[in-house]
């Protein structure tokens, strides 16, 4: 194997996050879509908890969390400071709700089925607001990305969750008061860094 083999699966934030660091980075690999409703038996065998994406690196090392396999596209490959751009303080309190709370409260506001509430979806809707994109529109004023006038890392890694969000209902989303995260949102909708991770793979 003379490049790093990713299974991904097109639609998976995580994996989306995944493909547009290795992507951004320049990093040449082979991608394996992966059917979630029959995993590969090579996918498991390297990661047991059945979960995209996962990355096996040329030497054999298994990387199976979307956040790590960033880190390594950029260690040693950042010149343009995307990764190092992330890793200030307030970016990364950003990821982190990202990936806990407002990943929680995105779930219960796309799947209502799967976690029934008396209070409906909109109110994990609007928890989810308040959560993350309240902070996410005060961090973006007066600046087109988390990194400042350039994007960084952390762009990558929480603008997935914000357009599965809007998918749900996306006029009710465009209608509200978030210019500055409508704006960034529809910034990385346009790029030609996500046109080129959405790209479905040749058969």
């Amino acid at each position: 194997m003379q490049r790093p083999l990713l299974y991904t699966y097109r639609r998976c934030p995580y994996a989306m996050r995944a493909r547009m660091a290795l992507l951004q980075a320049g990093i040449d690999f082979d991608r394996h879509e992966v059917s979630l409703r029959d995993k590969p038996a090579g996918m498991l065998r390297l990661s047991p908890k059945g979960t995209v994406p996962v990355m096996l690196l040329p030497g054999g090392q298994v990387i199976d969390e979307s956040l790590d396999i960033m880190r390594w596209a950029f260690e040693g490959r950042d010149a343009e400071g995307w990764w190092a751009r992330a890793q200030g303080a307030a970016c990364r309190a950003l990821v982190a709700i990202n990936d806990g709370p407002f990943k929680q409260l995105l779930d219960r506001y796309k799947y209502p089925q799967r976690h029934p509430s008396a209070q409906g979806p909109s109110a994990a809707r609007d928890e989810a607001v308040a959560c993350l994109l309240r902070p996410l529109e005060s961090a973006l004023a007066g600046k087109a990305y988390l990194g400042g006038d350039v994007p960084c890392a952390a762009d990558l890694a929480i603008f997935p969750f914000v357009r599965q969000f809007r998918a749900v209902d996306d006029a009710w989303f465009d209608a509200q008061d978030l210019r500055a995260t409508q704006q960034w949102l529809q910034q990385w909708l346009q790029s030609a860094l996500f046109g080129r991770c959405m790209e479905k793979p040749a058969r």
